[in-house]
């Protein structure tokens, strides 16, 4: 067994010395106390993986500190052991958040038993709960960030076609979040349990590609010396992420139409058919009706591809999430780069959200990022920002539209609101009100100049 830190709770020193031996001698780090206020003086020291606890002991009894425990560790499991074994006191333990319990004397082995059951109960627990806190943080709808109606137009065509089987061609200039779309529609679809497997078309040429695709046998060509599973065999129950699928060749389209049509393929070198369960996602950022239109995609293909379509638009057509995008990045980076900014100066943010974005998203993003990483204080200025943005640039907020110096007045409205809210609740005193605020003082002290508060 995985060695574990116990904490025991029990009165009586001879059966508080005899548990903590016993489990000591099992590989355990065993600490133990003699009543239920020392057990929560423990806990705020220092970390346990199990609490085994008495019922009855003096000054706090078992039941009132695991009711204590779970206000304070709801996670923490609890094995509950008493003389008193009634159906009661059993029923009444588990109500009250304890995971098992034992009733005195003691049956070790049945003790080592619960534990094992416990602990190794509680660790399935806690992956769960981080397997779902990363997906949740990468692939969720809410980390998506918008609130523009065209947007909202988009998550909301995502949300419908997510639990379905169909094919989705997601269409929009690059940069705009094509694969965080996908992501999104296979982590909330059926499939969601197996893999996403992405494959950029572009990125290899066709002999490369289409072995990476479908695999291919020992021998194939120069170079294959062993046998290689493709990606499609690899997706098997799951999603296939083609982007950019503009780029692919005339051979290789005609091998993705057989599985869209007929759910199987040949691995290169072999004449054997291959079955495969899979969802395919596409993208690109091509004209495909165009290309079509050219001879230069398949037709068949096209519309086998064009179940579903779901057009991202620009950065420049949904300037409403500009602000929210700018605050998102901010938190981002600072906090992957241990700094303490907190917001960007009036002019910085006029800026960001004038220009035009050939890059999208994904330009946003990096200018962010260079804007955290080269800031020497907690406010981001225009200084921080690259001299294309600045060049040729007008003071204050001159050349922005009615709506969008609607934007940011209304984000400073906000902000200056909940200063003065802060600032009273805390009677005036800066340093607390910062506090609150989650800024610092130093920052605060700007915030009051700029908004013109006294305190």
């Amino acid at each position: 067994m995985e060695k574990a830190r116990i904490l025991i709770a029990e009165d009586e020193q001879t059966q508080r010395e005899l548990l903590s031996g016993f489990l000591q001698k099992e590989g355990f780090s065993v600490a133990a106390v003699p009543n239920g206020k020392e057990v929560l003086r423990s806990l705020d020291q220092e970390f346990f993986d199990l609490i085994l606890l008495d019922y009855k002991m003096p000054e706090l009894d078992g039941f009132h500190t695991l009711q204590e425990i779970r206000k304070l560790y709801p996670d923490l499991p609890v094995v509950m052991m008493t003389a008193y074994g009634s159906v009661e006191t059993a029923v009444a333990s588990m109500k009250a958040g304890a995971l098992d319990y034992l009733t005195k004397p003691i049956d070790l082995d049945e003790l080592l038993l619960i534990f094992q059951k416990v602990l190794e109960r509680s660790k399935l627990v806690q992956e769960n709960r981080e397997l779902r806190a990363r997906l949740q943080e990468r692939y969720t709808f809410g980390n998506i960030v918008y609130g523009s109606p065209k947007m909202e137009e988009v998550m909301g065509l995502v949300s419908r076609v997510a639990p379905s089987q169909a094919t989705v061609l997601i269409t929009g200039e690059s940069g705009t979040g094509k694969e965080l779309i996908a992501n999104a529609i296979h982590h909330a679809s059926p499939r969601s349990g197996h893999p996403l497997v992405k494959v950029n078309c572009a990125a290899l040429p066709e002999p490369l590609l289409e072995s990476e695709l479908f695999g291919h046998e020992k021998g194939a060509f120069t170079g294959a010396l062993q046998r290689r599973i493709g990606r499609f065999e690899e997706a098997d129950g799951g999603t296939v992420f083609l982007d950019e699928i503009g780029d692919l060749s005339p051979g290789t389209q005609v091998k993705l139409l057989r599985i869209l049509q007929e759910k199987e393929f040949q691995r290169l070198g072999s004449n054997a058919t291959l079955k495969t369960d899979v969802r395919v996602l596409a993208a690109t950022h091509r004209d495909l009706e165009e290309a079509r239109r050219a001879a230069l995609f398949r037709e068949d293909l096209y519309y086998r591809l064009n179940v579903i379509s779901i057009p991202l638009p620009p950065l420049r057509e949904r300037r409403e999430d500009i602000p929210l995008l700018v605050d998102h990045f901010l938190k981002k980076f600072s906090k992957q780069n241990q700094k303490t900014i907190s917001d960007l100066s009036k002019e910085a943010r006029s800026l960001l959200l004038r220009h035009p974005y050939p890059g999208n998203i994904r330009e946003l993003e990096n200018l962010i990022e260079r804007a955290v990483v080269l800031c020497r204080g907690e406010i981001i200025t225009t200084q921080d920002l690259p001299f294309h943005l600045r060049e040729g640039r007008s003071e204050g907020m001159e050349g922005l539209s009615p709506k969008e110096k609607g934007l940011i007045d209304t984000l400073e409205e906000v902000e200056k609101d909940m200063i003065l809210k802060a600032l009273q609740q805390h009677g005036g005193i800066q340093t607390k009100a910062a506090e609150s605020l989650g800024i610092s003082e130093r920052v605060l002290r700007y915030k009051l100049k700029k908004y013109e508060i006294r305190s």
